[in-house]
């Protein structure tokens, strides 16, 4: 599977629709509003300054892209941050859902890009890992051995623990296990989950009523649940990887890293729920 360069649920649920996990660009064809455009680039700019004083060499970084506060989550979609040379200037690479399909790609961009994506809110987190820890994620990406834990087949919520589909969280966090799993060699999706489940990882846990998990599957392409375990959906719960499971489990392993919340200061929401 190729870098793309760009340039510039048994159960259902409906309510998810509108975004949990969502990673792709909104379908809707918009005229671009020059006011977001300039919060966007402001934001692109802030966290662009943050990366430069942290001295990192490579980052985690998250957006709020969707409205997800009614499950309790503020950021959905992470990308890794890295240097395309030496001092040189920031990119970032992150699975996109392709808009409306059941299918992703791998997408390499600027700060600027990955914050005009139609964002809910002018809000981004950083995750500097560990100096050691972002060694061994600078080594995967060199060697392109990032590209080997991607999986075109797309799910909004995804079960961690089953490769049959993948969300975009959920492709950062088997390139995470490749680049923590110090004591054995991880070069495949199943040989990640595996390392994740005796690492530890506590997926995000939704709870959802039965009204709630109806017609989603059959009107969204993009929206399958047929990896989840009969026992999680029909108790009502469903997991998936979200930025806040990941950056859960790689500060629990991590002491050394560093977490920075980015709130642009002319924030605010871009419309409404």
């Amino acid at each position: 599977m190729m870098n793309i360069f760009r340039p510039g649920f048994a159960c259902v649920l409906l309510v998810l629709m509108s975004g949990l996990a969502q990673a792709g660009r909104s379908c809707e064809e918009r005229v671009a509003d020059a006011r977001v455009v300039q919060q966007a680039l402001i934001l692109a700019f802030e966290a662009q300054q943050k990366l430069d004083a942290s001295g990192a060499e490579v980052a985690l970084i998250a957006r709020a892209g969707q409205n997800l506060s009614r499950y309790g989550v503020r950021y959905s979609h992470v990308g890794f941050a890295w240097r395309d040379h030496p001092k040189g200037t920031w990119r970032i690479t992150h699975e996109l859902n392709e808009c409306g399909t059941a299918t992703s790609e791998i997408y390499d961009e600027g700060l600027g890009n990955f914050f005009l994506d139609d964002l809910w809110k002018m809000e981004a987190v950083i995750l500097i890992p560990g100096a050691s820890t972002q060694q061994r994620l600078a080594s995967i990406f060199t060697a392109h051995r990032h590209l080997a834990f991607h999986d075109a087949r797309y799910s909004m919520v995804a079960y961690p623990y089953s490769t049959k589909y993948q969300n975009s969280n959920q492709w950062a966090l088997e390139v995470i296990a490749a680049a923590e799993a110090r004591d054995a060699v991880i070069a495949s999706r199943e040989q990640a989950q595996q390392w994740l489940k005796f690492a530890g990882y506590q997926p995000t846990e939704l709870k959802l009523d039965a009204l709630t998990r109806l017609g989603a599957r059959v009107t969204k392409a993009n929206v399958a649940f047929d990896d989840h375990p009969g026992e999680l959906c029909w108790s009502d719960r469903i997991h998936t990887v979200t930025v806040d499971s990941i950056f859960n489990f790689m500060t629990r392993r991590d002491a050394g890293s560093t977490r920075i919340e980015i709130v642009s200061g002319n924030a605010g929401p871009n419309r409404t729920p």
